[in-house]
């Protein structure tokens, strides 16, 4: 996939989901500092902005959460170049199994043509359907509510909860673990990022991570769909850190994550306080890296714009289908996507 410029200044700020809900499962010993974790919290009511209109929710044990990172330069981002509005640039349907003790994640490609839903628009009014939009469009036009829509109209799932990350907290929490260990089998040199790496084992600071997660024509063929498999062997690494930091010995090193974690995520309103946050992470806490499952959604480059993909069919259609049965994803769905070419598999793993 031939790279443009804007492609250039993407992340991965979805892997923070697994930092907030484990950092929630521990906040019930910081109870007196309640009010002040709460006034970090500020969510969105994207079932009020949705309706009736959804597919329908399935009471089966399992949770759906989309995980969002958008590329706004407002603020402390603005170090990372110049974009007009803000797109959604990372995009994860995190599937939990019932159980709760396995996960299966998706990444859509952001570049990725689908038909995107009539919205409301965030300059007030309706953005019309677009039956041939660029997935991270609907972030743009119609914010939050928007991208859970396309997202619902694209899978038939319904997506129970919505978290979202940007640059600056992601960079903060890595930095607030202490770093995350990973080791790189192959020298990793590429100045959009500013990332250079040699082979060999590397305690990544905030900043470093970024540049990882950032990371495209270094590695593979330097398409946006290698990137995304550095960020998901990256997540794999950071959910193993978090287990290891040891917290509970360290109340200030946990107080410092938790406020951190609280300032940093955007959740939708069912999720927007300490005590709900807690009931939501209650039940992920069993889930390990070695019982998540990462795949991008099955595509191809599309013959018109060797920019873009659209979905494969059936694949994409058959990931789909699993999860809303709460079932495995066959590993045949991705067979002969062009997000499933391992090029940058392996160069980046998990430090012993």
């Amino acid at each position: 996939m031939t790279a443009d410029r804007s492609s250039r200044r993407r992340t991965l700020k979805g892997v923070i989901w697994t930092l907030v809900v484990l950092v929630a499962v521990i906040l019930g010993g910081l109870g007196y500092l309640y009010a002040r974790l709460n006034g970090n919290l500020s969510g969105i009511n994207i079932n009020a902005q949705l309706g009736d209109h959804r597919p329908r929710n399935v009471d089966n044990g399992s949770e759906d959460i989309l995980v969002l990172g958008s590329d706004s330069r407002a603020g402390a981002n603005a170090k990372y170049g110049k974009a007009s509005g803000a797109r959604s640039d990372t995009a994860m349907v995190v599937h939990v199994y019932h159980g709760h003790k396995k996960a299966a994640v998706v990444s859509i490609p952001r570049d990725t043509l689908v038909h995107r839903p009539a919205c409301k628009a965030k300059k007030g009014g309706t953005a019309p359907a677009e039956p041939s939009a660029m997935f991270n469009s609907a972030y743009e036009v119609g914010g939050p509510a928007c991208a859970v829509k396309t997202v619902e109209q694209m899978t038939g799932i319904r997506m129970d909860h919505y978290i979202e990350v940007d640059f600056t907290g992601f960079k903060k929490l890595i930095n607030q673990l202490g770093g995350v260990k990973v080791t790189t089998t192959k020298a990793i040199h590429d100045k959009d990022s500013h990332l250079s790496l040699g082979p060999g084992t590397h305690t990544l600071d905030g900043e470093q991570a970024l540049g990882l997660v950032r990371t495209r024509h270094a590695v593979g063929n330097g398409s946006d769909l290698g990137r995304i498999e550095l960020q998901q062997a990256f997540m794999k690494a950071l959910i193993r850190q978090v287990r290891g930091v040891g917290l509970f010995s360290d109340p200030k090193k946990l107080f410092d994550l938790a406020d951190t974690a609280t300032k940093s995520i955007t959740p939708d309103s069912q999720l927007d306080s300490v005590n709900e946050l807690i009931g939501f992470a209650g039940g992920l806490q069993d889930l390990s890296a070695k019982n998540v499952t990462m795949i991008t959604l099955p595509v191809k480059y599309d013959p018109a714009d060797p920019n873009r993909v659209v979905p494969l069919r059936p694949g994409a259609d058959t990931v789909w289908k699993a999860l809303r049965a709460d079932r495995p994803i066959p590993h045949s769905a991705t067979k002969d996507s062009a997000g499933d070419t391992g090029d940058a598999n392996g160069i980046v793993k998990s430090a012993p």
